[in-house]
């Protein structure tokens, strides 16, 4: 579904369609009015193809856009494939709170608790000594002075199968902190990565065996998976390039490995939102806020959907908390996917959004977009537009094209 209003009519329109919902101080616009909001979004983003799904209280709404793939004819359904990127990110912290809940771990734990015989994790910065060592915390809200990327991989690697375990703790010993833990944000998918691998050791499982034991199983998560079936594979979304192929991703299980369906984020959707009726419900802890901005000397690669104030595990916090619009959120792009979870918990909505790259790139930052279509369905008037930037902010468009397919695509 494509709509036919053009970009420069869009604040316009997103006027008119609160307007005619007549709202009263109680009301609420009809979960529906996602409709033309998402078609706008897609229209402007042009990617290959887009899912939205919105939950709020007992309602579910859930449209496509596009196709499952270039040419393909068809449009992308409740059980298309869809590579999560970085949303395994608040996976992987929601397991975190699991472990800490049941004593197995705790966020002050350090990482070199868990390093394998030998390895000695590194004290120093590039400046001298840290002031303490890295915490399983530190990992967990991107303040452990690691970079956002070890190495990019072979041309020829699939997506989210680099670095692997034996490679990431090689590399680890003779890297030099940026900073001292805990001193600055700089987002960091080794951090995660190496997160995954501590929850394994802590709890004794493989990681996959964890995420279904704790969470996949319990929510009823049928296709959420880091080793999808070829039947699974065969209903992966599409971009318009090649992104190579779909595959076991256990070796960034803790930052961007995980594939999922609309169906499941349903349900993923009503957890986080802790509604009634959910089989089990998510501690509290998960979204917290953990520290603020002026407790940091810089937050780096947080900000693509807004400016952070307040940074949870692996969540960020847009807004403050007696605003009733403020959102938590967290962002994900790589592999020719722009993926996005939203939640506003005044209102108890949040949404999830999945796109597949274009031919070309816009100036569209599709995250923000979503967060105006949040706070439209929260009863709220409009997000005021912005600039337009002078650099694609658009994530379906993978920020490294050489060396040839970089497993890992901004914003990631």
């Amino acid at each position: 579904m494509i709509s036919p209003f053009p970009p420069c009519l869009r604040p316009a329109l997103l006027l008119v369609l609160l307007a005619a919902t007549c709202l009263s101080a109680q009301q609420l616009p009809p979960l529906p009015t996602a409709d033309p909001l998402g078609a706008q979004i897609f229209a402007a983003t042009g990617n290959t193809g887009m899912v939205l799904v919105v939950v709020r209280d007992d309602e579910v709404f859930m449209q496509s856009y596009g196709e499952t793939a270039p040419h393909s004819g068809q449009r992308p359904g409740l059980n298309s494939l869809i590579r999560l990127c970085s949303l395994s990110k608040i996976i992987a912290t929601d397991l975190l709170v699991k472990l800490v809940q049941d004593g197995t771990v705790h966020f002050t734990d350090p990482l070199q608790q868990f390093a394998p015989a030998g390895v000695r994790v590194p004290t120093q910065t590039i400046h001298g000594p840290a002031a303490r060592a890295i915490t399983l915390g530190d990992l967990a809200t991107h303040t452990a002075g690691l970079p956002r990327e070890v190495a990019y991989p072979a041309a020829d690697a699939a997506h989210f199968t680099f670095p692997d375990h034996a490679f990431r703790w090689r590399w680890l010993p003779a890297f030099r902190l940026r900073t001292s833990p805990g001193y600055a944000a700089h987002y960091s998918n080794v951090g995660f990565d190496l997160l995954g691998d501590a929850l394994e050791t802590a709890s004794g499982k493989p990681y996959a065996q964890l995420f279904a034991e704790r969470t996949a199983l319990p929510l009823g998560l049928r296709d959420t998976t880091l080793t999808p079936t070829p039947e699974q594979c065969s209903r992966l979304l599409q971009g318009a390039h090649n992104e190579g192929p779909c595959t076991d991703t256990q070796a960034s299980a803790g930052s961007s490995g995980i594939y999922s369906t609309p169906e499941d984020m349903v349900r993923f959707l009503k957890y986080l939102l802790n509604l009634p009726g959910v089989p089990v419900h998510q501690n509290p802890a998960a979204q917290a806020v953990y520290l603020l901005p002026d407790q940091l000397r810089w937050i780096q690669g947080l900000d693509h959907a807004g400016t952070p104030t307040g940074l949870g595990l692996g969540w960020v916090r847009l807004g403050l908390p007696e605003d009733s619009g403020m959102i938590l959120e967290k962002t994900g792009g790589g592999a020719g996917f722009a993926t996005y979870i939203a939640l506003n918990p005044a209102h108890h909505i949040g949404l999830f959004l999945a796109a597949t790259e274009a031919r070309v790139s816009t100036h569209v930052n599709i995250f923000k977009e979503a967060n105006n279509l949040l706070t439209i369905l929260s009863g709220l008037p409009p997000l005021p537009p912005e600039p337009v930037p002078s650099l694609p902010l658009s994530p379906a468009t993978p920020a490294h094209r050489a060396p040839a397919r970089s497993h890992r695509a901004q914003p990631r």
